[in-house]
């Protein structure tokens, strides 16, 4: 049998309001979100489905025209992923980043300012410099986040066969994003980091989580929640050396991010259009979103697909380790993110957090068991 969960025990007034919680959030969830009108990424139809495109700036318009040999490829490619492939194409062919990714950003309509709006240039030339070893990188990175899970997963799953369950759900949320046809996104290469930091992360046994979040940050900032974090529960447990380290991490980090914006303002003037406010402030329905779309969650009905976006969290407050902790604490603060800020065309961000979603799913069942035996007890 699995082991209680949080939920075992507790008072019989507080599980039966607890339960009762569940159930309308889930099912305002089911009844009230609608998906924004979906097109897909690319023809594939393993593709992740995005909102209907709007423009860069936030004002609906098309591209500017490509070169002749690109307009076989943008029939197939969004038009993100059409601009990383030229960027990634140009620099590999000896071109500078920064100078590259600016002019292509602006012949495809994209915004330059502020400087936030052209992306590190840490994938695009890692993924120059190696070409088609990207795909080895990319399998190796699988794997050890894979592995990484089972041996975190063992202590608490007993037995091999939950564990390859768990995994399965690690697997399912990786799915859709972490593939070759998107491995010129950045959040696809951040939030597989991420999954293997959380995996890794141990008090006093930090230093592989350590360097895979440096790796995450590097790649996208957006992966900045979850170092701070880290420091945080570091200073919870008084583990200065920890949160030392987690603190230089996030000092180092803006200096170089405040380098790379000096470096775009270089190269643009107050002509370039701003982008527009990733400020949208779309509540519980952006959090839903953002995950739905970068999920399998996409092929079931809405009614279904937001209800299964919330149960992880479920799962993961009820874990009793520390590992649910700080996956409750992590996802809960990255759907707070996504209610405030991103627009509909930014849902790929939800990529930082899909792999290790939905293990928390795991502990659903126990969580509701132990919920239900603790609202009827005398």
């Amino acid at each position: 049998m699995e082991a209680p969960t949080h939920f075992a025990g507790i008072d019989r007034r507080a599980a039966r309001l607890l339960l009762l919680a569940i159930a309308a959030v889930l099912a305002l969830a089911a009844l009230t979100w609608q998906p924004s009108p979906p097109q897909l990424l690319s023809v594939d139809t393993q593709a992740i489905p995005t909102a209907q495109a709007e423009a860069r700036t936030g004002n609906a318009s098309s591209p500017a025209p490509q070169q002749e040999g690109e307009e076989a490829q943008s029939a197939t490619r969004d038009v993100d992923l059409a601009l990383y492939d030229a960027i990634t194409a140009r620099v590999a062919a000896g071109e500078n980043y920064y100078q590259v990714a600016v002019a292509e950003q602006r012949a495809r309509n994209f915004p330059v300012r502020p400087g936030f709006a052209v992306r590190l240039p840490t994938l695009a030339v890692t993924s120059a410099a190696l070409g088609p070893l990207i795909f080895i990188v990319a399998l190796l990175l699988a794997a050890l986040t894979g592995f990484a899970w089972w041996r975190r997963l063992t202590p608490i799953l007993d037995r091999p066969a939950r564990r390859v369950i768990a995994l399965g759900l690690l697997g399912w949320g990786a799915a859709v994003g972490f593939k070759p046809m998107y491995f010129v996104l950045h959040e696809a290469w951040s939030g597989m980091f991420l999954a293997l930091a959380l995996a890794l992360h141990s008090p006093g046994r930090w230093r592989g989580a350590w360097i895979a979040a440096a790796l995450a940050l590097a790649i996208r900032e957006h992966a900045l929640p979850f170092v701070m974090l880290m420091g945080a529960l570091a200073l919870w447990r008084r583990d200065w050396r920890e949160m030392a380290a987690w603190s230089l991490l996030v000092a180092g980090f803006v200096a170089l991010l405040a380098y790379h914006v000096s470096l775009v303002g270089q190269l643009t003037g107050p002509q370039d259009p701003l982008s527009s406010s990733w400020l949208a402030l779309r509540g519980p329905g952006g959090w839903i979103e953002f995950i739905v779309l970068c999920t399998g969650l996409y092929l079931l009905p809405a009614w279904l697909a937001a209800p299964l976006v919330l149960l992880p969290l479920l799962g993961w407050a009820g874990l009793k380790d520390r590992l649910g902790l700080e996956a409750l604490l992590l996802f809960a603060g990255y759907g707070l993110l996504f209610m405030i800020a991103g627009r509909a065309n930014n849902f790929y961000w939800g990529l930082m957090v899909a792999p290790a979603w939905f293990v928390g799913l795991y502990w659903v069942p126990g969580a509701l068991r132990d919920l239900w035996h603790s609202a009827r007890a005398n």
